[in-house]
């Protein structure tokens, strides 16, 4: 049984958990990964030995090296792919920046924008609620894009807007209540109510 106390005790641990979470598709080798965590050798090996012996991360050998990749299919991914999203990157710049955006009573991000993965024009990056400061919230996204190196499609409405359009099946709030996503603030069971 996967528990989350076999998974963040250590501070390489940690380091190499936003680095698998933050490329979930891709593979690395032993010195890679001490190259991207600036740790020992040693201790990104034990600490790749017991991710594998706990079953988030396999290990396949190509030609001389051994790479190492996530687990999606591991009991805790979801769980823990939120809370690295939450403590790091854009999710933690704008949980910390929070108070100069006005009141936010939600935000949440795309599960794709974080993963990196492959987005259409349609998608929702960003959605804020609240009683928000505009040019605040514009230079919190220009600051999250030049992070990420990528624009980002963001969305901001009221308290009542957003349960208007809720309660009336807008369906743009439905594709993104809907969407993979990660709420940075505010209350998942407020957010579907």
């Amino acid at each position: 049984m996967a528990k989350l106390s076999d998974l963040i005790i250590s501070k390489v641990r940690v380091k190499l958990l936003k680095v698998f979470f933050s490329q979930p598709k891709e593979m690395f080798y032993v010195r890679q990964l001490t190259r991207a965590t600036k740790e020992e050798i040693n201790a990104v090996r034990r600490e790749l030995l017991h991710l594998q012996n706990i079953g988030l991360l396999k290990s396949e050998k190509r030609g001389n090296r051994l790479y190492y990749h996530i687990r999606t299919a591991y009991p805790l991914f979801s769980e823990i792919s939120n809370l690295v999203a939450k403590s790091t990157g854009p999710g933690r710049f704008i949980i910390k920046n929070k108070n100069k955006l006005g009141y936010v009573k939600f935000a949440l991000m795309s599960q794709k924008l974080l993963r990196s993965e492959v987005r259409t024009p349609e998608d929702v990056d960003l959605l804020i609620v609240g009683k928000l400061l505009m040019p605040q919230v514009a230079q919190i996204v220009k600051q999250v894009e030049k992070q990420l190196q990528t624009e980002i499609n963001y969305s901001v409405m009221t308290e009542d807007e957003f349960q208007y359009r809720r309660d009336h099946f807008d369906p743009f709030i439905i594709k993104v209540l809907l969407q993979p996503k990660v709420l940075l603030i505010g209350d998942e069971s407020q957010l579907a109510q």
